[in-house]
């Protein structure tokens, strides 16, 4: 028996494998459009009730605690808000996933640990000043060392923009206030309302574009178009 083991060349070490990410990009993309709707219809709602009118009982809430009886229109709003709300819920669930998926294949790409590790893929949403742009940076930094020396896909600032505008208006998908609040606000002040849901609605079609770019670019490294180390050709917008 011969015991002699020829050494392995660099040639054969393995390339660091990559996780799929195919499959969340389209759900990510699916529930993205699919929360977009879900926004647009909570829009239509705050139309119907600007043009309705607030009632001569005034607006739902009457303060030092004291509600009164919603209308069938309030009602109904009220039950909008909510699938809104969840299908919001779900949408952050799977593009979180997919986030954490592409920072990972990120890193194996690139061979270095990336900017903002561990938790800072929660946090970085919600901790104030931070949450102005470390998410636009994770995704960024994803993008860039999946396809070193690619100019960033136009798409990725235009969501961001789009993005503070609904957050820091106030009135986006981070409401302070309930939805009688709202309601009332849709009474009194329903283009402020409209704007904000408008640039929701907005990021929420531009995140679709933001997904489906960063996931072409890693799906090529995945499916072999190109050798680990080296840059995909152009993505998407």
């Amino acid at each position: 028996m011969n015991d002699h083991t020829t050494p392995p060349t660099p040639d054969a070490v393995p390339t660091p494998a990559l996780r799929r990410v195919h499959g969340i990009g389209r759900v990510t993309v699916a529930l993205l459009a699919l929360a977009g709707v879900a926004w647009a219809a909570r829009a239509v709602w705050e139309i119907r009730l600007a043009v309705t009118g607030e009632p001569a009982s005034g607006p739902p809430d009457q303060g030092e605690g004291v509600h009164r009886p919603l209308t069938s229109l309030e009602n109904s709003y009220h039950l909008v808000g909510d699938v809104g709300a969840a299908t919001a819920l779900i949408c952050a669930i799977a593009f979180l996933l997919w986030l954490d998926t592409v920072r990972d294949n990120a890193r194996t790409l690139s061979g270095r640990p990336p900017r903002y590790l561990g938790l800072w893929l929660y946090a970085g949403w919600v901790i104030p000043v931070a949450n102005l742009w470390i998410p636009r940076g994770i995704v960024a930094d994803a993008h860039q060392d999946s396809a070193p020396g690619e100019r960033l896909p136009r798409s990725v600032n235009v969501w961001w923009g789009l993005w503070l505008i609904g957050l820091i208006s106030g009135v986006g998908l981070m409401y302070a206030d309930d939805a009688d609040d709202i309601i009332a606000r849709a009474y009194s002040e329903p283009w402020m309302l409209l704007a904000s849901d408008a640039a929701v609605i907005a990021a929420a079609v531009a995140g679709t574009f933001v997904v489906r770019a960063v996931t072409a670019v890693q799906q090529r490294h995945i499916d072999g178009d190109v050798r680990h180390g080296e840059a995909p050709g152009p993505a998407g917008a």
